[in-house]
């Protein structure tokens, strides 16, 4: 199923954005993309925000940021009502943030995880389910203050 997702990050996500998107062509998807368009220093949350909030206003199925550690992007974007965006390293967790905390943004530590890793971590972020059940419960607690 073709989904439209959202991408964007920073400066030093720019290089795996533009890989990224490629993949997601070649997977069907349709790309949003909310910058950077180069990779000149930008401050993140310009593009976070924005990205953010097509996300939650379901403008955009899912989302994927990236930048330098992952973290700015990540706290940028949970500072959204409605967004659950996991900082991932490894495809196993990208899975279990899908599977275990619906997370509907995947965040890429550009600068600790090889060019391979975010291509997979994307196929698995997008390829797995919410399981629902007992961890519906857990995410329905989930509230900004």
């Amino acid at each position: 199923m073709a989904l439209n997702i959202a991408i964007g990050g920073d400066h030093a996500g720019f290089t795996y954005k533009a890989m990224l998107k490629g993949v997601l062509a070649e997977l069907g998807h349709k790309v949003q993309d909310f910058g950077p368009n180069s990779d000149a220093s930008v401050d993140y949350p310009d593009h976070v925000h924005p990205l953010a909030k097509a996300v939650a206003k379901k403008e955009a199925d899912l989302g994927i940021l990236i930048c330098g550690s992952g973290n700015g992007v990540a706290i940028t974007a949970n500072k959204h009502r409605g967004i659950r965006a996991a900082l991932c390293w490894l495809p196993e967790l990208a899975k279990l943030a899908r599977e275990h905390n619906n997370a509907n943004v995947l965040c890429i530590p550009a600068r600790f995880v090889s060019e391979d890793t975010a291509r997979e971590m994307v196929r698995v972020f997008l390829s797995t389910a919410f399981e629902g059940g007992r961890h519906q419960t857990r995410v329905d607690k989930i509230t900004d203050c």
